[in-house]
């Protein structure tokens, strides 16, 4: 039996040229996974910058909250 073998340059254009498909193909995933990860670091920032604040009661936090309604 024969084995075709690839080079490195043709085994990279081969997987760029997957990843390319897929994306184009399930882009809403991708837009999703972003999405995620952009809530994520948010999240995490918004945590960091709470540590060094003042304690605020909930009842406050759910007055504020109630407002933006």
């Amino acid at each position: 039996m024969n084995n075709p073998s690839l080079s490195e340059t043709q085994l990279k254009d081969l997987i760029k040229t997957a990843i390319l498909e897929i994306f184009n193909e399930r882009r809403d995933l991708f837009q999703d996974i972003i999405s995620e990860a952009l809530e994520d670091i948010a999240l995490v920032k918004a945590i960091d910058e709470g540590k060094d604040s003042e304690p605020v009661s909930r009842e406050t936090i759910f007055a504020i909250l109630e407002q933006a309604e």
